[in-house]
Parts: C-alpha cells; structure tokens; sequence
C-alpha cells in the first residue's frame, strides 16, 4: 500500500513530465483545531486538476483559484496564512480558532530529479528528508534511518518522508479483525500471519494480506525493518514465543503481545531460557495496549492502536 504522500508526489510528478504548470502545497503550521495534520500534501495543476487535502474542502478551492489567477506563487514560494479572521474561518469552514499556513511551491523541471529520488526510496521503503528554501525554492534531499515531525527553520521548511507503517498480527481471530479494521483505516499495512489453515481461510476483512506459515519466517521477511510492528495475539507459546523471539532481535518499531499481567511475566521468563537478552526483552509492550479497562475485542482494539496513537505522538513510533 502506498502513503498519501507518496501518492501525491507520484501524481504531481506525472504533472511535470507532461509539462504541465504545478504547485505543491504543505501545511507548515498549525494553532488551535486542524483539519488536517502538519506536513499534510496537496498538488494543484493549472488544469485545475487537485491530488490530496489540507482540509475539508473549502481551502483546496481558494487555494486553486488563486495560483491559477497568479495571486500567489506565481514564481516564488511562500506562505500564506488561512484562519486570521473568525469571518475567514466561517468562510473556509476551519475549527473557531483554528489557523494554519500553508507553503506554496511553484515546481519546475528541476524538482524533478529530487522528486524521483524520494518516490524511488518510499517504493524501498526508505526514508527522506527534504529541506526547501523558501527564498530560492530549491530542495535538497538527504537520506535519513527514522522520520521526524515537519520543522520549520529560518528561511526554510525540513520535512520528512517515510513509508507506510507495517503491522504484522500473529493470529487469525476475532481481536486480530478488529485491530486489523481500526489500523487499516488509520492507514497502517495489515498482514496477519497464522500458521494454521484453517483460520487464515475464515479471513474475511477486504485489504488486509493474510500469510500461513510459521510466524518467526514471516517476522524475518516482512516486519523486520524499522517501519514495522509486531503484535501476537493467539494466546499460544507455540506460536507467539517464536514470533516475539524474532521480532525483539529485529529492527521492528515496535513489537506487542496480548495477555495478562501474568501471563506477560511468565512470557518473559520463557523468552529469557529461548537467550534473549534483557534489553531485547525489555522491548516488549506486554500487557500490550493501554490500561483503559477493556473487555470486549473491539475494546481491546481500541486500546492497542490507542497506545500505537500515543506512541506515534511522543515520536517514539
């Protein structure tokens, strides 16, 4: 699956090799309610074409109009605020209060090269990070291990480019679907791995690929780069220890396992004789999710992506 971001880089590159006339707008910052997050990507064309969103609607349009007209960034890039009045907000339909800027960046053939070099490495899964001089308009593009938040420096904007985030759920059941329809719509890669056939050929939830193998296998040829998490979830030594004992030793972001807080200190114990070391062990997000006293699956779904939310928002994920 593919990133928004990679999505809009593709098709506004799609626009330059045709030769047609493009912007390239980012939300850059934001105060109070946001529709949309910082770092956020739309691409205009001068045929009016639109890839992306940095709201509800209401933004893109004026946006449009006045690149097209030649208002804004006919030339150079700049930034230009949205929010300042409360009669704009009510125009535009943004939260009252809410405010953000937006850098607009006319694009030229000689953001083609560093465009294709940030679209072949998010195909690689690889990272990038783009530092854009707002006087100038020209980007320079340095490789980069993790992703970082969109910072905004004197006289440029530095952002970073990623992959989609990988989940990996080791069992084929009813938690494992409702994980796998919250993460999917929060725009995670789903697999969910299961060494038994007979789960894996219940599977029924659309976009998500399914794997029957031996899990500690799938760990080490799908989910072991650091853009991937591991969650195990069949309540089987057999099969989550195998799993848990491959993904602590791997880069994975991440790596979770369901169960008590018993059942996870016994776990730890079983991983100690398998020779994990106790900083590989201490990895391990178990009791995995967050202590919101959930019963049911959808519950407990809830509260393991709302600890992958919580995690992602102190950019430790």
């Amino acid at each position: 699956m593919k990133t928004v971001d990679e999505i809009v880089f593709a098709r506004v590159l799609e626009w330059l090799e045709r030769g047609d006339r493009c912007w390239l707008c980012t939300i850059v910052a934001t105060v109070g309610a946001s529709p949309r997050p910082l770092g956020s990507l739309m691409g205009v064309s001068e045929s009016g074409e639109l890839i992306g969103s940095l709201s509800g609607g209401c933004i893109e349009d004026d946006l449009l109009e006045k690149v097209r007209g030649g208002e804004l960034a006919h030339d150079n890039p700049l930034i230009h605020p949205y929010g300042v009045t409360p009669e704009e907000n009510e125009r535009l339909g943004l939260p009252c209060g809410g405010r953000l800027e937006v850098l607009i960046e006319p694009l030229s053939s000689d953001h083609l090269a560093p465009m294709r070099e940030i679209l072949t490495a998010l195909r690689q899964r690889r990272c990038r990070r783009r530092l854009v001089s707002i006087a100038s308009g020209q980007w320079q593009i340095a490789p980069i291990d993790l992703t970082e938040p969109l910072e905004r420096q004197e006289g440029s904007i530095q952002q970073d480019f990623g992959p989609m985030r990988h989940l990996l759920l080791v069992g084929a059941n009813e938690l494992a679907r409702c994980i796998a329809e919250l993460a999917t719509a929060m725009n995670y890669a789903v697999t969910v791995c299961d060494p038994r056939q007979d789960r894996i050929a219940q599977w029924e939830v659309a976009g998500v690929q399914t794997v029957c193998a031996m899990p500690d296998d799938v760990v080490r040829e799908r989910a072991a780069d650091a853009h991937s998490l591991v969650i195990t979830l069949t309540h089987d030594p057999r099969i989550d220890d195998m799993a848990l004992m491959e993904a602590l030793q791997s880069q994975a972001r991440y790596v979770g396992a369901l169960g008590s807080e018993r059942t996870s200190a016994k776990r730890r114990e079983r991983l100690l004789q398998l020779d994990l070391t106790e900083s590989e062990i201490a990895r391990l997000h178990a009791p995995v999710g967050l202590p919101i006293g959930s019963k049911s699956a959808m519950e407990i779904a809830v509260a393991i992506m709302a600890e992958l939310v919580q995690l992602k928002a102190q950019c430790k994920l």
